[in-house]
């Protein structure tokens, strides 16, 4: 991966089952689903944000425990129970103002590679689908839904040059 693509990005679209969580899907007795959100990941997507980076949410599924998530991560930018998840990118493009070479993908499965060959950085977790680890430019050292969120939120910021001024707000 050449490292100066890190550089460029400015907005980072996320998918959701497999990438900010571990693919799980949980349902109760009454059909009540739940996910398990990783709160490291949760903490790189808040580092993005207060930094000036933009998030989106780009997934096939509806899912209640999803709103949640975003609202309590402030993630306006939600495309949910998307077939065709590149027919979303021109509207996200649209929407923040940014080109598709500022722009990173997360994905993990074969619905994501539409996506993936349209944006500036593909991104898959470590445990992606084959097809998805060969299509991607970089491949996360974590598992899906165990920090690679945060993984890639840490390298954009450090090859921005913004992790120490981050830092200097811990101590």
């Amino acid at each position: 991966m050449d490292p100066d693509k890190l550089k460029d990005i400015k907005l980072l679209i996320l998918d959701v089952d497999g990438v900010l969580t571990n693919g799980s899907i949980i349902y109760n007795d009454n059909g009540v689903e739940t996910k398990i959100f990783n709160v490291k990941d949760g903490l790189g997507i808040r580092l993005l944000m207060d930094a000036g980076f933009d998030l989106c949410i780009v997934t096939g599924r509806l899912s209640k425990a999803l709103d949640n998530r975003c609202k309590n991560l402030g993630i306006d930018l939600v495309f949910d129970n998307v077939r065709d998840k590149a027919s979303v990118f021109e509207r996200i493009l649209d929407q923040t103002g940014r080109s598709a070479s500022e722009v990173a993908f997360i994905g993990d499965d074969l619905p994501d590679l539409p996506l993936m060959k349209n944006v500036g950085l593909a991104i898959a977790v470590a445990d992606a689908h084959k097809v998805v680890l060969d299509a991607a430019d970089m491949v996360t050292s974590a598992k899906g839904g165990c920090g690679a969120v945060r993984e890639v939120s840490e390298l954009l910021l450090k090859a921005q040059g913004l992790w120490d001024k981050i830092l200097e707000r811990f101590f």
